[in-house]
């Protein structure tokens, strides 16, 4: 394993609004998406906001899947970050981005663990 971690970001436009407004169905999507890939769920946690968007979270041993979603925009935004070289995060973000009926998705994958950042901006936490 050359990382410690793959994280996958992504971005889904154009999704069915009232799916992105389902807390229940949005919680089921991604404790599905956490198997499909194969992880071992070990917490979840959904909020609805009033008067709409859901934020989320299924924490897997591997690490986890989040959303944002923005229903008022169509969009929603999701994390979802593997440790290890086991599970593929693509494989439940184009599942999440799939049930969403997402008509525009993009995504970067990110390795996490490679070493210090070498970016101008970046700033040391103290």
């Amino acid at each position: 394993m050359d990382t410690m971690g793959r994280h996958v970001i992504a971005e889904l436009w154009e999704c069915n609004v009232e799916k992105l407004n389902d807390m229940g169905l949005i919680e089921r999507i991604f404790v599905d998406a956490a198997l499909k890939a194969g992880a071992e769920i070990r917490e979840v946690a959904f909020h609805k906001f009033a008067p709409y968007g859901v934020s989320g979270v299924v924490i897997i041993s591997e690490s986890h899947l989040t959303i944002h979603s923005f229903p008022e925009h169509g969009y929603a935004s999701i994390d979802v970050y593997t440790c290890g070289d086991i599970i593929d995060p693509n494989v439940a973000a184009e599942y999440i981005a799939l049930e969403l009926e997402s008509k525009s998705y993009e995504r970067v994958e990110l390795p996490r663990g490679m070493g210090p950042i070498k970016a101008m901006d970046f700033q040391k936490a103290d």
